[in-house]
């Protein structure tokens, strides 16, 4: 029989095995013994214990822990707004786009989106009106009528009037409407246009004061942004330690990439809504994944759409399989985000699953149930939300359905959660 030390040895192996990409050789080499692991900084404060626990995955899996071999590298994963920047920088974009004139009218609003109401596509239209030419600038920095419609659909998925901008039927786990809605806005313009007004939007939010607000149409909209310092420090050390650090965003592409740069993340390992260009254009269509074809917005990476993501294109697994979880081997180490539709890529982690605390309801059921006792639940860095009062409602309604009713929230062995109460929380 083999010893508890000896099993404990190769149980740590088999975890360090875990959730590897390719890794340049020099990187792996002359690692482990007594050489210093890179450690995140301890002068930025974290909630309770969740600067051990992120720093202990990086200890397990990093470079320093002397168990990486070959072409091999750990990988971690981030969702965008709200997880390593304060606030939307795809809202952002389109509050630049809109007070700057770069929304270009369509010839119809119902063919931006196939889930585009009737009477979404009215009140478009009614208030932007058809003097325009198809394909040219419309006034929005002037035209608040304009600009509000666009900002309520987006934002509310609902017209000024209060009526139902989109309907019909999707898989509430691979897209949501007006998420899609954002990259088919920007049909007609080039992708170095798109993230030149990234670029833009960007360095405005950035230099605005912490706090403040700007108007957009009659919309009151936040007008800042900033990296969270403790995020920059988590993917510094990261990258430190050897690990490929990605982004696994639900926003627009070009948008995702012009601002993950900041951060020091390449395009090449940021991955967004990515919409099919033809000759040289955005167009309304957008690229599929796990064997879906090209659609109107089928699939995006939004919840089991960010699994397939970072399945596909970072493990290589194509086809129906990068919908489904993976084995050890081809899932990541530490992931991070801040809402519902980081839930499933989250909860694949095999080290950490970092949550900032935004109130949804079904990856706070999970943080809070911690069944694995990996998960850090953080307060948001800025402007950190107060406790909800009320407990998320885990045993009844937290989880969405493919078909959008609501139903409780499960653990992998089949047993519900129950209702957990908000204790990862800004002051009231």
């Amino acid at each position: 029989m083999r010893s508890r030390s000896v099993l404990t040895g190769l149980t740590a192996a088999a975890a360090l095995a875990a959730t590897l990409s390719p890794v340049p050789a020099q990187a792996a080499a002359g690692h482990g013994g007594g050489r210093h692991c890179p450690q995140l900084s301890t002068e930025l404060p974290w909630h309770g214990a969740n600067r051990a626990k992120l720093q202990r995955t990086i200890d397990e899996r990093g470079t320093c822990s002397g168990h990486l071999r070959g072409s091999r590298r750990p990988v971690a994963a981030f969702d965008w707004d709200n997880t390593i920047v304060k606030n939307d920088s795809t809202d952002a974009t389109i509050a630049w786009a809109l007070r700057h004139d770069k929304i270009l009218r369509p010839e119809r609003w119902s063919d931006t989106s196939k889930w585009l109401t009737p009477a979404a596509d009215r009140a478009l239209t009614e208030a932007c009106g058809t003097d325009v030419p198809v394909g040219h600038p419309l006034p929005t920095s002037t035209d608040d009528a304009c600009a509000d419609e666009i900002l309520q659909v987006r934002g509310e998925a609902e017209t000024m009037a209060g009526e139902e901008a989109f309907a019909g039927k999707w898989n509430h786990r691979r897209t949501v409407p007006q998420y899609a809605w954002v990259p088919q806005l920007f049909a007609g313009h080039t992708v170095p246009e798109l993230r030149s007004y990234a670029r833009a939007a960007r360095d405005e939010a950035l230099a605005a004061p912490v706090g403040s607000t700007q108007r957009v149409g009659t919309h009151t909209v936040p007008a800042y942004s900033r990296y969270y310092e403790q995020q920059q420090d988590l993917v510094r050390t990261l990258k430190k330690a050897g690990f490929e650090v990605y982004i696994v965003s639900a926003g627009s592409e070009p948008v995702a990439e012009e601002w993950a740069r900041g951060v020091g993340i390449d395009r090449r390992h940021t991955f967004a809504i990515r919409s099919v260009v033809e000759h040289g254009r955005i167009t309304t269509w957008t690229e599929g994944c796990g064997g879906m074809p090209r659609s109107k917005g089928e699939m995006i990476p939004y919840i089991e759409g960010k699994r397939c993501v970072i399945n596909q294109e970072i493990f290589g697994i194509h086809g129906p399989r990068a919908w489904q979880k993976q084995d050890r081997r081809h899932r990541i180490a530490i992931g991070g985000g801040d809402a519902d539709t980081d839930v499933t890529f989250v909860g694949d982690a095999t080290g950490t699953h970092l949550v900032l605390n935004r109130n949804k309801p079904e990856i706070m059921c999970r943080g809070y149930d911690d069944a694995d006792g990996r998960w850090a639940v953080n307060p948001m860095f800025i402007e950190p939300l107060p406790r909800k009062r009320e407990p998320y409602p885990c045993s009844t309604e937290g989880f969405t359905r493919p078909d959008g009713s609501l139903g409780p929230v499960r653990r992998n062995d089949g047993s519900i959660i129950p209702d957990q109460f908000d204790t990862a929380h800004g002051a009231a």
